[in-house]
């Protein structure tokens, strides 16, 4: 990959808005980028995209930076079949010349596309597989795992059902042509039980709604932001009524109001819009200038909240262990697992899945850290609204008992809000680091889940943190993403910001290096 020189003052202003120069999501197959990406897959690109003759491949996503280099995101399909790791992410310069190529598939694809496994014994193998209540198969596909792996003919099984919590379930279970359960992940990305007008926990805000023509009603719909909106789902799990009032006030600072949640999940929806359209240029979660939609009081009881793709949508329980899971940390974790699934779009299970996790955790502690609310200051404690000790800790993520300081072979096998622990450390000590007194420990070797070194950091501040993981994010992470890839990613992101040989480039280093991951 051309290496980026050291930006003068100029340019690097021009650099800040990288994302605002971004096409809108699934570019047109006849763009001029596009075709050049495709062109660059079939010649020069094509042995290390592992590109086989039956490959296809779809515009996904394209990104422009400010110099005019582009970035095209391609799904790839074998013989008519999705590829599950199969994506890739083709750089160019600005003269349209190949620099380089993200991507995990590790293999050509060759492999005979008739399955042994019949589609009956498919269903009834990931129905028998499915870890949660009331399972249904709702679809079943032929597809290539290609997922840090051989490639091989599977089938991906869509199993729906309820967790044990309440919490719905879209379980995808990979079978391969034994009937071996190859992978799985859940399309509901939760918050792990993390918690949160006149709002619960921010204070008095300013929201915006959407009056009617006779000024008598108003709706918790926010026409400047997308026109999303905040529903009402009385303690069901269907039901939904978009929150309307007379007096254009939104509860009263305490849960004797229904309106008071929703106060919340308004104020966190317009908080994490702000914050990814101000900071990264990106217009709402998918790129597309459209808002998603708020469910509050869901369930009886729910002590989780959970964003689904499906449904473009938050949903948040009123607790019974918590309080309201509606606090702003949460409101920003959920939104970006929507952002996630619109760019990088990480499998949730394995080193993935914890990258997913992590991600969501930084950008909705970024939230909390750009809203500024004196109510709710900023911090690098998630959920820390809700009971009296926070859900996670990116300081020291290991305090849990559960999350893990530091990388180690076996930390994809954790629970994905665990391992995320790796990317949350990684995170606070790029944006902190060790000095002024900070209690974060740096891994040493040997360490696994909890960290025990002494070592000394310099951090380079949040904004700039966050702004290296939000390019890796959308620019050079793919679904597979491990955590050595990611290390990669935002080195290269650092690069394009602030230059090869950058202080920010050495720090994104030094920081992976003292989460034990070289």
């Amino acid at each position: 990959m051309t290496k980026f020189t050291l930006i003068h003052q100029a340019a690097l202003a021009a650099l800040a808005s990288f994302a605002s120069l971004a096409v809108q999501a699934a570019p047109a197959a006849d763009h001029p980028a596009v075709q050049r990406a495709l062109s660059h897959l079939k010649s020069e690109a094509a042995a290390v995209a592992q590109v086989s003759s039956a490959d296809t491949f779809k515009a996904s996503d394209l990104m422009a930076d400010a110099d005019g280099s582009q970035h095209v995101r391609f799904q790839r399909q074998y013989r008519g079949l999705p590829v599950i790791g199969g994506d890739l992410v083709v750089h160019m310069s600005p003269s349209g010349a190949l620099k380089d190529v993200s991507i995990s598939q590790v293999a050509r694809i060759a492999v005979d596309v008739k399955p042994q496994l019949a589609s009956r014994d498919a269903a009834s193998k990931a129905l028998a597989a499915f870890p949660h209540r009331d399972g249904r198969v709702d679809s079943q596909q032929l597809v290539i795992y290609a997922r840090n792996t051989q490639p091989q003919l599977a089938w991906n099984v869509l199993v729906k059902g309820v967790q044990a919590d309440g919490t719905p379930s879209e379980h995808h279970v990979i079978l391969g042509a034994n009937g071996k359960v190859l992978d799985r992940w859940d399309d509901i990305h939760t918050a792990d039980d993390v918690g949160q007008g006149k709002t619960l926990y921010s204070g008095d805000v300013t929201l915006h709604d959407n009056k009617n023509a006779a000024g008598t009603k108003y709706k918790l719909k926010d026409l400047t932001r997308g026109k999303h909106y905040v529903v009402d789902m009385k303690k069901s799990t269907g039901s939904e009524t978009i929150f309307v009032d007379t007096n254009n006030v939104w509860g009263n600072n305490s849960e004797s109001s229904n309106e008071t949640v929703a106060a919340d999940a308004a104020y966190g929806q317009n908080v994490t819009w702000d914050y990814f359209k101000n900071v990264h240029g990106r217009n709402g979660i998918a790129n597309d200038g459209n808002g998603a939609r708020s469910r509050v009081h869901y369930s009886s009881n729910y002590d989780n909240a959970f964003w689904s793709d499906s449904c473009f949508c938050m949903t948040y329980g009123d607790g019974s262990f918590f309080t309201p899971l509606v606090s702003l940390d949460v409101a920003g974790h959920e939104m970006t697992h929507g952002v996630t699934s619109r760019t990088a779009a990480l499998i949730y299970s394995g080193e993935s899945g914890g990258l997913n996790e992590g991600t969501s955790d930084i950008f909705g502690s970024m939230a909390e850290f750009y809203a500024n609310n004196a109510n709710d200051p900023g911090d690098y404690l998630i959920g820390e609204e809700l009971s009296s000790s926070p859900l996670r800790n990116m300081i020291t993520p290991s305090s849990d008992g559960a999350s893990a300081d530091c990388w180690y072979s076996g930390v994809g096998n954790l629970d994905v809000h665990y391992s995320s622990g790796v990317a949350n450390h990684f995170f606070y000590l790029l944006a902190e680091g060790t000095t002024n007194g900070s209690p974060s420990k740096t891994c040493v070797s040997g360490n696994t889940r909890v960290a025990t070194g002494n070592g000394t950091l310099t951090g380079i501040g949040r904004d700039k943190a966050g702004k290296i993981w939000y390019r890796a994010l959308t620019t050079y992470m793919t679904a597979s993403e491990t955590f050595a890839k990611a290390r990669l990613d935002t080195v290269k992101a650092a690069t394009d910001l602030y230059g090869a040989s950058s202080p920010e480039v050495a720090a994104v280093n030094a920081a992976w290096t003292a989460v034990n991951r070289p």
